[in-house]
């Protein structure tokens, strides 16, 4: 354990709480990691066991993810880290350190954190010390392994998938639409009940001249539908249009392997697909990435109530931008008919709101705060009340559980008896719904709202200037999901963004902008804002 992680400990211990290690154990299964032994519940047990063997350590909180390792961005790991920063752990520990991550400078990120939070990293089958050079080398050193060893398991996946592609065989994931795969060579053979599908598609959009949108209409009119049971929609039709595996191609990154089974469409017909996408602009009609649109996600449709998504339309000389409702995106104005708003100008106008609320509308933050705080004092009891209820059922699912574990040492019951099975899997999951709720609890009956300083609100005003005068589309949006909760939509014109009030107890560095992370629980709903020209 850390010097720091042993410090923490011995304070608390004088302060009267139980003289215990709290030890978080972080257990990861990846996606691809086939055959391997390393399964969420073989690496609990083992850890389990270690934690009982060092004196002292007590689990507090279990943390698990069902994820590749070649990110940070994983759930558990991020609470994990959460836990770490807010004083809640002494210890983070994992059964190997490819557990934790599979990336070299991730893992060092990650021991640097938590070590300026005092926090102690460990593995129960890798011996190091973290708190000395020779330890902290130890684990790089077995990081760079891991790294290794992905990096060789993606270097085989994507050999095999370029062999397979060379002999003309499909590789994993569902097969397009209009073929199935032959079990045995993996060769792509046409589905007579599909295949007619994909060639009125083709016929409707090159012979009769039909718009991608058209023809979603009217191959739900003529009751076709999905592989899924769902109705058409124009983003799928572009994309086989665009599918070259209909000239009966293969392709693979560089490998493209001709003649691999039977075309569905001619290349003539393809070709002239081709020319009437990039005439039409169709191809490029799509969602674009998020980070051109920096308050996707933010905004709901007034009307069906479904995302307000980022989309693009192309002209004679110019592209437009729009934030569109999801619904009439895919479906049609017959679905959905609100406007679409012109992005250039939603963006424009919310980018100078944000900026002006934390400049300048300190009375409607602190209105803001002393709600949350009045909010905070008459639920108290309710979520002290709560608690109780909620720690008598996790008791009760507890002793339920322990009950047919019991049971089945004692031989009474056995492994593979399906009603065992199926109590064992709605009593565990019920205690986990339960144990997450309480962790919930504790925080809430814990965190006071609390009007930040003055000097805070003034580093987030600059930094929103930097960001909006400096940075890239990225960090915009990084930002406005920091201080935004939702923006609604009263009318095409009329906007209201609601804001979040940062805390001054909380981690000072925040979603990727450098600010301080605003409280969720905290929130201020701004005057109505826009401009003529938010609608199209």
């Amino acid at each position: 354990m850390s010097r720091r992680a042993t410090t923490k400990r011995v304070k608390r211990a004088s302060l009267g709480d139980l003289n215990t290690v709290r030890v978080g154990i972080y257990v990861r299964r990846s996606t691809d990691d086939e055959h391997q032994p390393f399964t969420k519940e073989a690496q609990k047990g083992r850890l389990k066991l270690f934690v009982g063997s060092q004196p002292g350590w007590g689990i507090v909180k279990i943390f698990e993810d069902d994820a590749s390792g070649a990110t940070t961005n994983r759930k558990g790991l991020q609470e994990a880290m959460k836990w770490a920063k807010a004083g809640r752990l002494d210890v983070l520990l994992v059964y190997r350190v490819d557990r934790f991550s599979r990336c070299l400078k991730d893992v060092v990120t990650l021991l640097d954190e938590l070590d300026k939070v005092g926090v102690a990293f460990r593995s129960a089958t890798e011996a190091f010390d973290t708190s000395d050079p020779m330890g902290r080398m130890l684990v790089q050193m077995l990081a760079t392994s891991a790294e290794f060893e992905r990096q060789v398991i993606i270097d085989r996946v994507t050999a095999g998938m370029e062999r397979k592609a060379e002999r003309g065989q499909w590789g994993k994931g569902p097969t397009p639409h209009g073929y199935g795969k032959d079990p045995k060579t993996h060769v792509l053979q046409s589905d007579d009940a599909e295949c007619g599908v994909i060639s009125l598609i083709f016929d409707l959009y090159t012979r009769d001249l039909i718009g991608s949108r058209s023809i979603a209409t009217v191959l739900n009119d003529r009751g076709y539908r999905t592989r899924s049971g769902q109705p058409w929609n124009y983003k799928q039709i572009l994309a086989i249009l665009q599918n070259r595996v209909y000239l009966g191609e293969i392709q693979f990154q560089d490998v493209i392997k001709e003649h691999a089974h039977k075309p569905l469409v001619g290349p003539k017909q393809f070709e002239e697909a081709q020319r009437l996408l990039e005439l039409r602009g169709e191809s490029s009609a799509r969602a674009s990435t998020d980070s051109d649109y920096i308050v996707s996600g933010r905004m709901k449709c007034p009307k069906c109530h479904k995302a307000m998504i980022g989309t693009r339309a192309n002209g004679r000389n110019n592209t437009y931008r729009y934030y569109t409702c999801w619904t009439r995106n895919r479906f049609g104005t017959d679905a959905c008919d609100m406007d679409r708003l012109n992005a250039d100008a939603v963006d424009e106008v919310l980018a100078e709101a944000v900026a002006s609320f934390y400049r300048s509308q300190h009375q409607l933050i602190r209105d803001a705060v002393e709600l949350a705080i009045k909010q905070f004092e008459s639920s108290h009891d309710a979520l002290k009340s709560e608690l109780k209820v909620l720690e008598a059922d996790l008791s009760n699912v507890t002793q339920k559980i322990d009950r047919y574990l019991d049971a089945f040492e004692d031989g009474k019951v056995e492994l593979d008896d399906e009603n065992f099975k199926k109590r064992m899997e709605a009593h565990s999951t019920a205690q986990k719904r339960l144990r997450a709720r309480r962790e919930e609890l504790l925080l809430e009956l814990t965190t006071e709202p609390a009007m930040p300083d003055r000097a805070v609100l003034d580093e987030i005003t600059e930094q929103i200037a930097e960001v909006f005068d400096a940075g890239n589309n990225n960090q915009r949006k990084a930002l406005m999901e920091a201080l935004v909760v939702e923006v609604k939509v009263l009318s095409p014109d009329r906007l209201v963004p609601v804001f979040r009030v940062p805390q001054p107890s909380e981690d000072p560095e925040g979603a990727g902008t450098g600010l301080p992370v605003p409280a969720p629980r905290v929130r201020a709903e701004s005057e109505p804002v826009g401009r003529q020209g938010l609608e199209p």
